[in-house]
């Protein structure tokens, strides 16, 4: 996939169709609204202090009836709880924590979302028609535990890194691109949002966008950038990420693509079978043109 300018429209194609067939994405401004407030300043390597350029919360409003009442939603936020955020420690998965993922990846698969990923999937050879054995394929990519510090036993997975953040070494975060999971820890003042970082001066990001780049700390961490979508379903960006995964056997896949009004870069790591990380860093937004 990487270098071809073909499949690269053709990849730009399919997720503008799986940005409209999105329809549990939440509305800006209606099912959520942020507050973007001033733009984050630099962070020295290895320093974790940042100057907070936003005194609100990034989240002022949202639809807490909506993440409970559509199952995408719900599963998503049970698994949330799941897993011990310090590398190197062993992540332990119950029979429950079990049930709860394959609760989640069936509620995916209830959604045209991901009906649509799987029939690309297949279609390209990537996937199997049996929507079981599509099923585990997604379980394996996602839950899957794997070794992220050496020193430890298996302590991390694909939907650990990308969904619910971790720290490495006491002393960075990493991954937690997910605005679900920011929402709920800054609701639960653990996440300390910093402000915005915008790609270039002449970009300000808009309070309607889906995608943003943003600043803060996390227990007593800081990311200095972090990219994540706002308001989409965990369907669409499991579907688009795991899309991504397939269609490319780099360790690490960058792809530039037009989602709606939205230049983004996607990046993808592999670890082995899995998705070691996953996230979105948004280059510019048409937003005002539309």
């Amino acid at each position: 996939m990487a270098g071809s300018q073909q499949a690269n429209e053709e990849l730009t194609q399919l997720l503008n169709e799986l940005w409209c067939l999105d329809t549990n994405r939440l509305r800006p401004g209606t099912d959520y609204i942020i507050s973007l407030q001033g733009r984050a300043g630099y962070v020295a390597q290895g320093s974790n202090y940042a100057r907070d350029r936003a005194r609100a919360p990034l989240f002022t409003y949202v639809n807490e009836d909506k993440l409970k009442g559509i199952e995408t939603y719900s599963h998503f936020i049970n698994l949330l709880d799941n897993y011990e955020a310090s590398t190197g420690v062993s992540e332990t998965v119950t029979s429950d924590e079990l049930k709860e993922n394959w609760l989640f990846i069936d509620s995916m698969m209830e959604t045209t979302v991901m009906k649509c990923a799987h029939r690309y999937l297949h279609k390209k050879g990537q996937s199997p028609s049996d929507s079981e054995q599509f099923k585990k394929q997604l379980h394996d990519i996602w839950f899957r535990l794997y070794h992220r510090d050496r020193s430890g036993g298996e302590d991390s997975c694909g939907f650990e890194h990308v969904f619910v953040g971790e720290t490495k070494f006491s002393h960075e975060i990493i991954g937690l691109h997910n605005w679900v999971q920011f929402y709920l820890q800054e609701k639960h003042d653990h996440v300390d949002y910093k402000g915005y970082k915008a790609r270039a001066n002449k970009d300000t990001p808009d309070e309607d966008d889906h995608v943003l780049n943003l600043q803060f700390s996390w227990k007593g961490l800081v990311k200095p950038l972090g990219g994540c979508f706002i308001g989409v379903s965990p369907e669409f960006e499991v579907a688009l990420f795991t899309i991504v995964f397939l269609m490319s056997t780099e360790k690490k896949t960058s792809l530039e693509v037009k989602v709606d009004e939205y230049v983004l870069e996607l990046v993808v790591y592999r670890h082995g079978r899995c998705i070691g990380t996953a996230y979105p860093k948004l280059l510019s937004s048409n937003h005002k043109d539309l």
